[in-house]
């Protein structure tokens, strides 16, 4: 197949809210293409259920809501990142609602409230007020649907699907004097198995999540952590690997798929439950002054602890005291879903699991998306503000997601940056050298299934000294193994995603070990205390290791 050269003012990697709306805000003045490895609604972003953190009404304040995320993230905020990201809400909610978003009024909700005009709003793990605004329980599938159709309509922006990106193209991989420097990246077409080299002035990774380094997680098949590998092997700073967001409440059933049951679920007052012989008793209790409302990293691990302990396979979420209308009008998503599967929430307990969720870490970043790397940004989970620390409050992302991508628009814009003619000419187009077909798949699913089952078993949401040496010592072979096999066979979506989350697993294995504490969503039974006099920084990973 031919390997074609395609340049362009901006390139944007990624078709999740960060993104989308990015690519939306730099078509105002550049040619943009965006590109996604699936399709466009295929990413963590159309999935969230939950909805935007944000403050928009008297009773809250922007210092209250600072004040839970700094709680929240257990010391490793950066405060300036968290208060100008916060302070930019109302204006990001306005901008989408003139994109045609509609948020969940009371009035949907409450037939009979006096505010009925007034924003629905959900109250989430970790928050002291209720801020939160949603679309229902489809908060991220309305808001993908209602900015892809934006995006269709600009003139200035070329969309392709099943695209996915290989390799950053930087000036440093090609020996080109001054600042490490952006140029665009090889992208694989997955439909014709052709790799073309997309050059650009600028490079924007919307890539999201990572969840698919872990056996068990609430993410589409599609989070495999692609930009943080990519930025990595670009010499972009990588930072708080090791805290990694286990989400709660996963639905616990042989036929579901990964299918979350949103926290806004316990934030309307459902309670967590485990079986007690014939009883269900509560027990969050032991744990958290806010008992089933509290941070995502305790609820997770007192799941965890509590089914270690009893030898059960699930614990249970208990609404059954709210009416089936109101259930079925706030989370109708989650009502029918359930409903599939036997479980009626206005008369029976939904079993649930912890799951993996989140990345709080990822390219180290500013507010603005700024890496390290003239002329490539990063925005979304892809990234790592500060914002979150060491663990995510509830419904805090998809906020991150519209400020930073905002950001980066407007700082892409004004700096304009621009790459002489005779610098593109210095990129090679993709040459596979003697690669060939591979025939051995095996060796792929093999690799994937051992990662993702030894990161669950040994870097999860309970750690030891002895279980990261182990991780260590099979992911640094499975590594070695990996390059090897790259380099040899023609680059199929899976490989390049093994790759990837190959990488990816010995960066969360690298910060783990190095962090000698417990704090936030890293807990090591070796050092189960917070050390605030050494450990309170940002870990970090800088130089790509070449094996």
């Amino acid at each position: 197949m031919e390997n074609k050269r395609i340049q362009t003012d901006a390139l944007v990697i990624g078709s999740g809210l960060a993104g989308i709306f990015a690519a939306l805000k730099i078509a105002d003045k550049h040619a943009v293409m965006l590109l996604t490895k699936k399709g466009l609604t295929d990413s963590n972003s159309y999935n969230a259920q939950g909805g935007i953190a944000s403050v928009t009404t008297d009773t809250d304040s922007f210092e209250k809501h600072t004040q839970d995320t700094l709680l929240a993230g257990a010391g490793l905020c950066d405060k300036k990142a968290v208060q100008q990201i916060i302070h930019s809400g109302p204006e990001q909610i306005n901008k989408i609602v003139q994109l045609g978003v509609h948020f969940t009024k009371r009035s949907e909700i409450e037939t009979t409230n006096k505010n009925a005009d007034e924003y629905d709003l959900g109250k989430e793990g970790g928050h002291s007020k209720r801020r939160v605004l949603h679309v229902g329980d489809i908060t991220g599938r309305h808001l993908e649907e209602t900015l892809i159709e934006r995006c269709k309509e600009h003139k200035n922006i070329t969309i392709l699907e099943n695209h996915m990106a290989v390799d950053l193209i930087v000036s440093k991989k090609l020996d080109l004097p001054g600042k490490n420097r952006s140029m665009g990246a090889y992208i694989l077409d997955c439909k014709t198995n052709s790799v073309h080299t997309f050059l650009s002035n600028t490079v924007v990774l919307a890539t999201g999540g990572a969840g698919k380094v872990y056996l068990y997680t609430t993410n589409p098949d599609v989070a495999s952590g692609d930009g943080i590998a990519m930025g990595y092997r670009a010499y972009a700073e990588i930072a708080n690997m090791e805290f990694f967001q286990f989400h709660p409440t996963c639905l616990y059933h042989p036929d579901a798929k990964s299918f979350l049951i949103s926290e806004a679920v316990r934030g309307e007052g459902a309670v967590l439950k485990k079986r007690h012989g014939n009883k269900y008793i509560e027990f969050m209790h032991k744990y958290h002054k806010l008992e089933s409302l509290a941070p995502r990293d305790i609820v997770a691990r007192a799941i965890d602890r509590e089914l270690k302990n009893g030898g059960e396979e699930c614990v249970y979420l208990d609404i059954t005291h709210h009416k089936k209308t109101f259930l079925k009008r706030r989370f109708p998503n989650i009502y029918d879903k359930c409903l599939e599967y036997g479980i009626d929430m206005s008369t029976d307990m939904i079993p649930v699991v912890p799951a993996a969720h989140y990345c709080c870490g990822g390219i180290k970043t500013d507010v603005n998306g700024v890496t390290g790397i003239n002329g490539f940004y990063a925005i979304g989970e892809v990234a790592c503000t500060g914002l979150h620390g060491a663990n995510r409050l509830a419904s805090n992302s998809l906020l991150e997601a519209l400020v930073t991508a905002d950001n980066a628009s407007k700082h892409l814009i004004e700096t304009n940056p621009t790459i002489p003619k005779e610098d593109f000419n210095n990129v090679n187009s993709w040459n596979p050298g003697n690669a060939v077909d591979s025939d051995e798949q095996v060796v792929i699913s093999h690799n994937w299934d051992e990662i993702r089952h030894f990161m669950w078993d040994y870097v999860g949401i309970f750690r030891t000294k002895k279980r990261l040496e182990r991780a260590k010592h099979r992911v640094r072979n499975i590594r070695q193994e990996i390059e090897q096999y790259y380099w040899n066979f023609n680059i199929t979506p899976d490989l390049i995603e093994l790759r990837n989350i190959a990488s990816l697993a010995e960066m969360i294995i690298d910060s783990a070990s190095a962090r000698k504490e417990s704090r936030g969503l890293h807990y090591n039974a070796d050092y189960p205390k917070t050390n605030d006099e050494k450990m309170k920084c940002f870990s970090s990973i800088i130089k790509h290791k070449i094996l």
